[in-house]
């Protein structure tokens, strides 16, 4: 069986969003250029992490290179919806990130999941034994990587408001709270 490799090295378009409502939603990582537009489906604790290795990354990078930082994005940020239809290629088992010191880019690579496979990221390397499976790699500067931080925070922070007691998503007809030995609130 044959693996597919998305490269966009750069991504006209590289965004996190959601399909479906509150409660419901499937999350994915969307790339689109050269006129393909590539989804992937990934779990919603992946995305938050993502977004917080990149912006790690973005910190070692201007610690250890000099990086420039860049700011929050001035201009009005991406809040369109995902680019339809959005056709699930792969469901992400593992991300992998990288800094490319001589272009100054960021790599990310989403790998699709293995047959057993628990969901992992590893932030130091980027290269993987997993040759074998599909991936979609991203190559993205600090400003865009930063706008991809932001956008991606804005999605995860968009579900159900959390339990302000155990922090689980709160159904709008509320939840059975384990702090309160199960009765509703």
């Amino acid at each position: 069986m044959t693996h597919q490799v998305y490269a966009f090295e750069p991504p006209e378009r590289f965004v996190a969003g959601t399909v479906g409502p509150p409660g419901d939603r499937t999350f994915f990582l969307q790339a689109r250029g050269g006129g393909r537009v590539v989804s992937v489906a990934l779990e919603k604790v992946q995305v938050a992490l993502l977004a917080e290795k990149l912006e790690e990354l973005l910190s070692e990078a201007h610690r250890r290179f000099g990086v420039e930082l860049p700011e929050a994005a001035s201009e009005p940020s991406d809040n369109d919806p995902l680019d339809t239809p959005v056709d699930e290629e792969f469901r992400v088992g593992t991300l992998g990130l990288a800094y490319d010191v001589d272009t100054a880019t960021v790599v990310i690579e989403a790998i699709a999941a293995g047959e057993n496979e628990a969901v992992a990221v590893d932030p130091e390397t980027e290269e993987t034994d997993d040759d074998d499976l599909d991936r979609l790699r991203v190559r993205l500067t600090p400003q865009e990587v930063r706008a991809f931080v932001e956008r991606a925070r804005r999605v995860v922070a968009a579900g159900r408001p959390p339990c302000p007691l155990c922090g689980q998503p709160l159904d709008p007809k509320g939840h059975l709270c384990p702090r309160h030995n199960g009765y509703h609130r």
